[in-house]
C-alpha cells in the first residue's frame, strides 16, 4: 500500500494549523528524513515564508534566487545532492487545482531512495495544498505566514474576493496576479467553471482605498449572484448594473469586462463595460481586441447591455489587463499598451499563465522606471487548450 496513504487521511483529520506537524513526522518515520519544512509564496509572489509556529521568525528566501523558489516555477521538483553528507535536499511544489502556494523541502538520505519517492511525494504535496485550502477557512496560521508586510484593509478585502491566482484544467489554464500586492483597492478578477463554461470577470472600481474596495466588492457580488442564479452574461451585467446604482446612483461606478468560453467550441461571448482590454497571441503576433465600449456598471439606471462573441483557437493566448497596465507610462511619455506590452508577451511566451501576469508586471516596472504604480495594476493570462488540446502537468 502507498505508504502516504494513511498520512494523507491523518490531513484530513489534523487541526488545521497543525497540517505541517503531520506531514514532518510523516517524513521522518517513513523517509528518514533530517530536515521538513514548508515555504509559502507571499502576496507579491517575491519571497517564500517559512510556516512555522511563530510567524516570520526565519528569513524569507526569494523566488528569484533560492532552489526553493526555482521549484514553485518550474515543472519538475529540484533534487540536490549534498556529497559531503551524502544527503538530498527535495523542494517540490504544494498546488492546488494548478495554483502552486508554496514549496515542501525535505532533507533525505540517499539519492537513489529520495528519487524513487519522487511521485509518492507529489501526490502529498497535492493533498497539503488541498488541505492548506480547506484550514484556511477555521484558521490564520497560513494568511500570516505569506505576509512579507502588512496589507492595508483594502487589499485585504480585494485578497479575500479572489477565487485563487491560478486554474488549470484540460481545456484552459489561467494566471493571475494585482499589483501593488499589498495596498491594492480598485481592481479584480473573478473566474467560474462548469461542465459547460469558464466565466471570467475583470474589475476595476474607481476610487482610492476602502471606498475603492467596497465598490469592487459589491459589484463582484452582484455578479456571482446573478451567475449563481443561472443568467446569461448580458443579464449578469444588467443585475451588476442595477445593484451598483440602487446604492450609489450614479455616483460611483464600475468598469468591467466579462467573457464566458464555451468549452466544447471554443466560442467565447463578451460584454465589455468600461476600461479592462484584452489582447490575443496567436501564431506569435499579438492583437488588441477590440469590442464596443459599453457603459460602466452602475453609472445610469437601467442600462441595457449586449453580447459580443468570438472565437479562441487551441494554442491561443487571452491577457485581460486594466488601466492601470495599459496606461501606465515610460519616461518618454510611452504609454504601456501600445507597444511594449506586445514585447513583454511575446518575450514569455514560453512561460505557463501562472507566472505571465508577474512577468509582464516585471515588464511593467521596467518600463515605467522609478517610482511606484499610480494605480492598481491587473494582469489576467488565458491560454486556451480546447477540448482535444493537450493537459498540462503539475
Amino acid at each position: 500500500m502507498d505508504r502516504f496513504a494513511v498520512v494523507e487521511r491523518a490531513l484530513r483529520t489534523a487541526a488545521p494549523y497543525a497540517l505541517m506537524d503531520v506531514v514532518e513526522a510523516a517524513l521522518r518515520e517513513h523517509c528518514g528524513a533530517v530536515n521538513v519544512e514548508l515555504r509559502l509564496a507571499d502576496y507579491g509572489k517575491r519571497t517564500l515564508h517559512k510556516v512555522e509556529h511563530t510567524p516570520l521568525a526565519a528569513e524569507p528566501l526569494p523566488v528569484h534566487d533560492s532552489p526553493q523558489g526555482r521549484a514553485l516555477r518550474a515543472p519538475e521538483p529540484v533534487v540536490l545532492k549534498d556529497g559531503r553528507t551524502d544527503t538530498v535536499a527535495v523542494h517540490l511544489p504544494v498546488s492546488v487545482r494548478g495554483e502552486r502556494l508554496g514549496v515542501l523541502s525535505a532533507t533525505l538520505p540517499g539519492e537513489t531512495e529520495a528519487v524513487e519517492l519522487l511521485p509518492e511525494l507529489e501526490d502529498l504535496c497535492r493533498a497539503l495544498g488541498h488541505e492548506i485550502t480547506v484550514a484556511e477557512r477555521d484558521t490564520d496560521h497560513y494568511q500570516r505566514a505569506r505576509r512579507a508586510t502588512r496589507l492595508t484593509v483594502a487589499a485585504e478585502m480585494q485578497w479575500q474576493l479572489l477565487p485563487g491566482r491560478s486554474l488549470r484544467r484540460d481545456e484552459f489554464a489561467i494566471g493571475a496576479h494585482l499589483e501593488p500586492a499589498y495596498s491594492v483597492s480598485g481592481d479584480n478578477v473573478d473566474w467560474s467553471v462548469s461542465p459547460e463554461h469558464l466565466t471570467v470577470t475583470v474589475t476595476n472600481g474607481m476610487g482610492e482605498g476602502v471606498e475603492a474596495a467596497l465598490l469592487t466588492t459589491l459589484a463582484v457580488n452582484a455578479l456571482r449572484n446573478a451567475r449563481h442564479a443561472g443568467l446569461g452574461l448580458a443579464d449578469q451585467a444588467a443585475l451588476t448594473d442595477q445593484a451598483i446604482y440602487a446604492q450609489y446612483r450614479g455616483s460611483a461606478y464600475v468598469s468591467m469586462v466579462l467573457f464566458q468560453f464555451e468549452l466544447a467550441t471554443g466560442e467565447v461571448e463578451i460584454v465589455e463595460a468600461g476600461s479592462p482590454r484584452a489582447w490575443l497571441y496567436r501564431d506569435a503576433k499579438v492583437e488588441a481586441l477590440d469590442f464596443d465600449a459599453q457603459l460602466p456598471l452602475g453609472m445610469f439606471e437601467d442600462t441595457h447591455y449586449v453580447t459580443e462573441r468570438f472565437r479562441v483557437q487551441p494554442g491561443d493566448r487571452l491577457l485581460l489587463a486594466t488601466d492601470g497596465v495599459y496606461e501606465s507610462f515610460s519616461r518618454a511619455g510611452e504609454p504601456f499598451g501600445d507597444h511594449a506590452l506586445a514585447r513583454s508577451l511575446t518575450a514569455n511566451r514560453l512561460l505557463p499563465p501562472s507566472q505571465v501576469a508577474r512577468a509582464v508586471l516585471r515588464d511593467l516596472s521596467a518600463h515605467r522606471g522609478a517610482g511606484s504604480l499610480e494605480d492598481d495594476a491587473l494582469i489576467v493570462c488565458v491560454d486556451w487548450y480546447g477540448r482535444e488540446g493537450h493537459s498540462p502537468v503539475g
